[in-house]
């Protein structure tokens, strides 16, 4: 039962609101104050939960707080699992696929037995939080490289290995969790290893199938596309809710491999489809830092004492770098890159949000030491991101590793115009690349000494080939209109919108040849009097 005003809580619809404002509110404090968002999220669940009592999620939301905790986090663990695409992994370096292959394993065991013998925690938590402990989250990465600016090959390495590792490691947990489970459920060791196998099984089967299927369903157009994001989370919570009631837990396995199924299945949409399931799970994250956060309470907290704090030590400072070198063993990787991915590795939402999940769980089947994962959980994450935060730039600079000088500029679309417009930013000391799909527009750039990459800024090769981390800004200068536009659109989640020009769309009688100026960023020269005469525009190099 939920809480009432009359009880002292809040009411329900109240309660949401204030998790909503919270969560959200912490994200855009944090984006304007340029700090991490989890921290915020963090301070404002325990402020608004233990410190001043103000929300009680179990008090105020009662027996729904469970089925919407498992509920985000199987949404999360999808959207995970849409980002692995393996045809993007096949281009990555060496050193990616031992992260993966080599690093995880041995991640999932050192954080075990530090969790074991330097936390003192039983084998079944240890089993289950050092699985998900090999998550260095891909959400937290990206703003980090961006702000440190290191050279490509370790941000690819850290990049990567957090988006190939998110899903493993949520795997890895739910399979440690099912052993633990269904081990103390079952009365013998051989049944145990059958209801073990078939959850598995059958998880898969049903993920495979609903991936397969829906993706089908999208590419023979069998749903409308206004359609789409609604039958992709009707299908992802029937799917999820079937296995889960066959299987207790076995649904986050199912819905993270339906999310790998359909990343790797090429749909025309699944940009579309990734973008609006990443909005959404900014709102979910939200919502499970703050219930988490607000559910914890002083007996809970008091557990962080002195050995909590050599746990995450030894964590950090032992057994991330130990298992990043021990993989890249052997590799033609240079010491300090390593060094510097081995010392990096922030943890970030999804650990919580399983470390809360799982924590529950175990406590209910019997295992009471499993209550300190949440809290450990939040140092962990805490204590990484303020450390990658304020230390990551600096021990890179320090190291080689980083780029030197101001954010450089990518101008897509090659012509003098481009040529002269690169040439006056490298004067200032601002770095340049140029791109065009046209070889021959981009001769005067070449004469000039200026960097080019030869392709479309938004293809999949120059996500591959092009340094985008040493970049801050996006100028689209081409003389297509649209495509400028196609550029600036697809860019600006990626660069800021503020961060991405275009140039000034030519004027029309014609409503047929005017786009929605919806579709505009922000125009470069807007206030300049070279667009209001046609022969200056073309002198600029409008015209090729």
């Amino acid at each position: 039962m939920a809480a009432t005003p009359a009880d002292g809580g809040l009411d329900p619809v109240m309660a949401f609101a204030l998790v909503g404002a919270l969560g959200v509110g912490a994200q855009w404090v944090a984006w304007r104050l340029r700090m991490p968002a989890i921290v915020l999220m963090l301070v404002a669940g325990l402020l608004a939960g233990p410190v001043f009592g103000i929300f009680d999620p179990e008090r105020d939301i009662g027996v729904l707080m469970g089925p919407m905790i498992s509920i985000a986090v199987a949404i999360i663990l999808f959207e995970g699992g849409l980002t692995l695409d393996f045809h993007s992994l096949r281009g990555a370096e060496q050193g990616v696929k031992r992260l993966v292959v080599v690093g995880a394993p041995l991640g999932w065991i050192g954080s075990a037995l530090a969790l074991h013998y330097v936390g003192g925690l039983s084998w079944e938590s240890a089993a289950v939080f050092g699985g998900i402990m090999i998550v260095t989250g891909p959400t937290v990465i990206a703003p980090l490289l961006r702000q440190a600016r290191l050279n490509r090959r370790p941000a690819q390495l850290m990049q990567w290995e957090a988006i190939v590792n998110d899903p493993i490691g949520a795997l890895a947990a739910v399979l440690a969790f099912e052993v633990v489970v269904v081990t103390a459920a079952a009365g013998s060791l051989g049944h145990a290893a059958w209801e073990i196998i078939r959850g598995i099984t059958i998880a898969c089967a049903v993920g495979y199938g609903a991936g397969w299927g829906l993706s089908e369903a999208f590419r023979r157009a069998y749903v409308p596309e206004y359609m789409k994001v609604p039958v992709l989370f009707a299908v992802l919570l029937a799917a999820f809710a079937v296995t889960d009631y066959m299987l207790h837990e076995s649904g986050l396995l199912t819905v993270t491999v339906m999310g790998i199924v359909m990343a790797n299945a090429n749909l025309p949409s699944y940009t579309e489809l990734r973008r609006f399931k990443e909005h959404a799970t900014i709102l979910l994250v939200s919502g499970v830092f703050i219930l988490l956060a607000a559910n914890m309470d002083f007996e809970t907290l008091g557990r962080l004492n002195w050995q909590a704090a050599v746990l995450v030590a030894v964590v950090v400072l032992l057994v991330r770098p130990a298992t990043v070198l021990l993989s890249l063993l052997g590799t033609n990787i240079p010491f300090k890159e390593r060094l510097l991915v081995g010392l990096a590795g922030p943890r970030g939402v999804v650990l919580v949000a399983v470390a809360g999940l799982f924590g529950e769980r175990l406590v209910a089947n019997g295992v009471e030491d499993a209550a300190f994962l949440t809290p450990f959980a939040f140092a962990l994450v805490a204590v990484t991101v303020v450390l990658n935060g304020f230390f990551l730039a600096p021990l890179a600079r320090a190291m080689g590793l980083a780029g030197k000088g101001t954010p450089g500029v990518i101008i897509a679309g090659g012509s003098q115009f481009a040529t002269s417009f690169a040439q006056a930013l490298l004067s200032v000391n601002v770095p340049v690349l140029i791109t065009d799909t046209n070889r021959a527009r981009l001769r005067s750039a070449r004469d000039a000494g200026l960097h080019v990459f030869y392709g479309d800024v938004l293809s999949e090769a120059a996500e591959h080939s092009v340094e985008i981390m040493s970049y801050g800004r996006v100028v689209a200068v081409s003389d297509n209109d649209a495509y400028n536009t196609l550029v600036a659109t697809d860019l600006a989640p990626e660069f800021g919108r503020e961060n991405v020009f275009q140039l000034g769309r030519l004027k029309s009688d014609s409503k047929r040849l005017v786009l929605p100026p919806d579709w505009e960023v922000r125009v470069l020269l807007a206030n300049s009097p070279i667009w209001k005469s046609p022969a200056k525009w073309r002198k600029a190099g409008r015209c090729v």
